[in-house]
């Protein structure tokens, strides 16, 4: 499987998701250095799917893509100081799931994808292996966006 096909592979389980209001907001958000939240989503979960396939892991594709494209579904500007989210690292989680809830049916995967997706931060451990690999390539975007892209 090459970028391409993980890439019709998100449009297949994703589209919806990518082409949502909320996705197009997360557009102009800043995320890690100058990456936008909606471009680090879209590669988290191509990062996930890179990682199923290599380490040839059994999970549920569906969720794993939606869950990886909503883990960041907080829609705000984390970067313009505001009471509301002063401590966006414990608290994003919890925003992300609360409005990719309101947005979109969820499975139990996906919730928990969302929910833990900050650990350790958060101290709540994934519960499932779409959840570990998500927070897996979670970290390995980010330590890219900041470190390599940022330069």
């Amino acid at each position: 499987m090459n970028k391409i096909n993980y890439l019709d592979t998100i449009n297949i389980y994703g589209g919806d998701i990518l082409c949502s209001k909320g996705m197009e907001l997360s557009k102009h958000n800043t995320q890690h250095g100058s990456t936008s939240v909606y471009d680090h989503s879209l590669a988290v979960a191509q990062m996930c799917l890179i990682i199923v396939h290599y380490l040839h892991i059994k999970t549920d594709i569906s969720s794993l893509i939606r869950g990886a494209l909503l883990h960041d579904y907080f829609l705000y500007d984390w970067h313009v100081a505001s009471k509301s989210h002063r401590l966006h690292g414990f608290t994003h989680a919890k925003k992300s799931l609360q409005n990719a809830e309101q947005d979109f049916q969820l499975t139990k995967i996906e919730r928990n994808m969302i929910k833990r997706h900050m650990f350790p931060l958060n101290i709540c451990p994934p519960r499932y292996r779409e959840s570990v690999i998500l927070c897996l390539a979670d970290k390995i975007c980010a330590v890219q966006e900041i470190f390599i892209k940022g330069k």
